[in-house]
């Protein structure tokens, strides 16, 4: 369903100290769109003083801007109370000024995630989110709510009003009949040519990676932004020996058999718990354990095996055989996966030239041994 076919539409939005976003933002979304989308309902987070500015020139029962635009437009009935202007509080519990300490800052993710939150619980509701005012970090904290906890009908936008109509006191959306205002010099402009345009902004929707468990309760934003990121950092490998090939966090890579055999190698000696996740270093290695593991990839008969079997028969010489193998291998993982390679990286452990390669792996991560 397209989000104005929901019978709860709410508008929120973040403010501070230029109420005309909240007018401007409804103008373009239910008067001016190619596509209207009428809230039923605003909400309005901001501080005390944003507070005071919203009810006094939006709300006033005699010139508020918001009960002008309505009648002058002929919308219909929009729920927009004082109740619904959401002051952040501060540690005591009481309306927040400003928010000037990372303190407060916290205290404003927080409320404003478990508002987002809250509305997002309604499935009946389609919620339409703007950045346009306010402290740069609430519209920050606003839109990644909306991100961890935004349905398919939900949108996040910014209003962009031209010059020199942008913040300009008088100014707070384009009247049928036009009139002349004062520009912040003196100069004086005409409302004909104002410009309200809604710039939608694309979201990544994380909801899916949201646990139940966080889209309820009293959950801190930190406390769910952690959740999530465990969530996507979701770690498994599994080896297939008859195809030379590993499949990391569900990406399946090809090796060429002598370096699938040694990262199997390794592999094989972390699934097993051997310390620094299965490290060893070519001083310690027995190239029988390493030619075994080869064996078991191409077979004994293999022109490989015999290859190997030949060049290793006085066992590893020196580190060049490691350290071609783990730089190879680590270089393909790195280009295939540049975002999530690290977790399956060969890495070094202790310090040169006593140094020893393992992977950072659990034991329970691994699979197809």
């Amino acid at each position: 369903m397209i989000p104005a076919g929901f019978s709860r539409r709410i508008l929120l939005a973040v403010t501070g100290l230029t109420p005309q976003i909240v007018t401007e933002t409804l103008f373009a979304l239910a008067v001016d769109g190619a596509e209207k989308f009428i809230p039923t309902e605003i909400h309005i987070i901001t501080t005390q003083e944003g507070a005071n500015r919203i009810r006094l020139s939006l709300l006033d029962n005699v010139s508020g801007q918001f009960h002008a635009l309505c009648k002058e437009y002929n919308l219909p009935p929009i729920v927009f109370p004082l109740s619904h202007i959401h002051v952040i509080p501060d540690a005591t519990g009481l309306p927040l000024d400003d928010i000037r300490t990372p303190q407060d800052n916290l205290r404003a993710a927080d409320y404003i995630s478990h508002l987002v939150r809250d509305f997002c619980r309604d499935e009946q509701a389609a919620l339409h989110v703007s950045i346009a005012g306010g402290r740069k970090s609430m519209g920050f904290f606003v839109g990644y709510a909306l991100s961890l906890f935004g349905r398919s009908q939900d949108a996040l936008s910014h209003v962009l009003v031209n010059d020199p109509f942008e913040s300009l006191p008088d100014f707070y959306f384009p009247p049928k009949l036009g009139r002349v205002l004062h520009a912040r010099n003196g100069a004086p402009v005409h409302t004909d040519d104002a410009r309200i345009m809604l710039a939608e902004i694309p979201f990544v929707r994380l909801r899916g990676g949201v646990p139940a468990s966080l889209q309820t309760g009293n959950v801190s934003f930190a406390e769910t932004v952690s959740g999530v990121q465990s969530g996507l950092n979701f770690v498994s490998l599994e080896v297939d020996v008859a195809g030379h090939a590993i499949c990391c966090s569900g990406k399946w890579l090809k090796l060429s058999p002598s370096l699938f055999a040694f990262y199997l190698w390794l592999v094989k000696r972390c699934h097993d718990g051997l310390p620094d996740g299965g490290g060893i270093g070519w001083r310690e290695a027995d190239q029988a354990d390493f030619l075994a593991v080869y064996a078991e990839v191409v077979g004994r008969m293999s022109p490989h095996w015999e290859a190997a079997s030949k060049s290793l028969q006085n066992g590893f010489e020196n580190g060049e055989f490691f350290e071609q193998k783990v730089s190879k291998i680590n270089s393909i993982l790195r280009k295939s996966m540049p975002l999530d390679a690290h977790m399956y990286l060969i890495v070094p452990f202790g310090k040169k030239p006593f140094q020893i390669y393992g992977l950072r792996l659990l034991s329970e991560q691994i699979s197809g041994i």
